[in-house]
């Protein structure tokens, strides 16, 4: 049955995601969706039960793991922010570190130092809260590419090694947080979204590295989540990017503007846009959060014809929903749980996590947005565990799995084929169900 499931669902899947089909190639995976249809895990975990293996990282980090072809790739950093004495900016290298599924064991790292000190973010203020490699790398399955902030884009080979590298800007935000947005691949180009270092987004071909085009705008200052690609139709892909106050849909040939809408979503933009069918949702706003459902599709100012909704209730600051069998799931920065309808944009319910509030920095328990394997919501908190969550109209806290470890979990888990991955601060774990 789960063969012929399986076959179904990749005779409906678009070509680059039947390539991608078993993997997690990019930030929460196929299009950002957080969906892992093809993965089989368990529900329950402890430091002591159903963890396959542990790898220790050399430093910290926010980003989240990916998988292919039997690896993962995660980011960190040392140096700068670590806390360690005599320690300089210059100091700081970003690392991307390859593991066997399988085993855990360390295949190759490759790092790269900050080629400027004094273009790298100052470790004060918000900064601390997730550090110097939130960027989650993506992959084709040939290269691994990297957005490192100031520090550039980077492809690095199967085997570790450099193939090429490209700056994406060297400013500063008003409010100096760093980088967070996620490389993502289409049609055989590197997008990345750059707005705190260029106020850009940029195309490089993925082979060679060369920049096809380059798209500016002040909106995408203090923006930080990931691009998606909505597949208007066979001849026609929209690149949807998320800016303070607009949402963008672009050509991601040419870089040129197709269609945009106003939202009153404005200040910080730390969600990414999620796509379900013709229709889009974003979160975000400071210091007033809001969530938006956006028709696609459409070409020119949308502003009057494309938006479904936009309330303060269908909400959250940082995390990103799951559209899930005509409903959508999402789990707020501060511990509660919510479903809604994310046509009408109407609550359905909104539950408080149990022993979130107060378990780590500024109110935020949550870091990492949720994803969905099977018919279970699984949301990581920073330190209070994963909670397993029914995907169903009607609450259900399936359990709560915790991790001993003395670092904070932020995050975005991965998963692929029978394992779960986790990362914290200190180490990633792989989950899965043992004889």
């Amino acid at each position: 049955m789960k063969t012929l499931l399986a076959a179904a669902l990749l005779t409906i899947l678009a070509p680059s995601l039947v390539l991608e089909a078993g993997n997690w190639p990019r930030f929460r995976g196929l299009n950002g969706s957080g969906k892992a249809p093809f993965a089989e895990v368990p529900l329950t975990w402890s430091t002591d039960e159903n963890i396959r293996w542990k790898s220790d990282l050399p430093g910290p980090g926010s980003s989240s793991p990916i998988f292919w072809g039997g690896r993962v790739f995660v980011t960190c950093y040392t140096g700068y922010g670590t806390g360690e004495e005599g320690q300089k900016p210059e100091d700081l290298v970003r690392h991307l570190i390859a593991l066997d599924s399988a085993s855990g064991e360390e295949i190759w790292r490759f790092s790269h130092p900050a080629p400027d000190p004094f273009a790298v973010d100052p470790y004060s203020g918000f900064l601390v809260e997730h550090g110097y490699a939130s960027n989650t790398p993506v992959t084709d399955g040939e290269r691994i590419y990297c957005f490192f902030g100031k520090g550039g884009v980077v492809a690095v080979d199967w085997d570790g090694k450099l193939v090429w590298e490209q700056p994406v800007g060297d400013l500063y935000s008003q409010k100096r947080w760093g980088s967070a947005s996620s490389p993502i691949l289409h049609d055989g180009k590197v997008i990345v979204k750059s707005g705190d270092e260029a106020r850009a987004v940029f195309a490089f071909d993925a082979e060679t590295g060369e920049k096809l085009w380059t798209a500016e705008g002040s909106i995408l200052e203090q923006t930080y989540g990931t691009p998606a690609i909505h597949q208007v139709s066979d001849e026609r892909a929209d690149l949807i990017v998320a800016g303070t106050s607009e949402i963008w849909g672009m050509n991601p040939d040419t870089g040129k503007l197709r269609w945009f809408t106003e939202t009153q979503i404005l200040g910080n933009v730390s969600s990414s846009p999620v796509i379900e069918g013709d229709q889009l949702v974003i979160f975000g706003g400071f210091p007033r959060t809001l969530g938006a459902g956006i028709t696609l599709g459409l070409r020119g100012d949308v502003s009057d014809s494309a938006r479904l909704w936009e309330n303060v209730d269908v909400k959250a600051y940082m995390t990103a929903p799951i559209f899930h069998e005509g409903h959508l799931y999402f789990v707020r920065d501060e511990g509660i749980a919510c479903c809604a309808d994310p046509v009408k944009g109407e609550l359905i319910y909104e539950e408080r996590l149990p022993n979130v509030m107060g378990s780590s920095g500024r109110g935020k328990p949550f870091y990492a947005s949720p994803i969905l394997v099977g018919d279970h919501i699984f949301a990581t908190s920073r330190t209070a565990g994963t909670f397993v969550i029914k995907a169903a109209p009607e609450f259900e806290l399936v359990g709560v799995n915790l991790i001993e470890d003395d670092g904070r979990f932020q995050g975005t888990p991965a998963a692929a084929g029978d394992q779960l991955y986790l990362r914290s601060e200190t180490a990633l774990y792989a989950i899965g169900a043992q004889d």
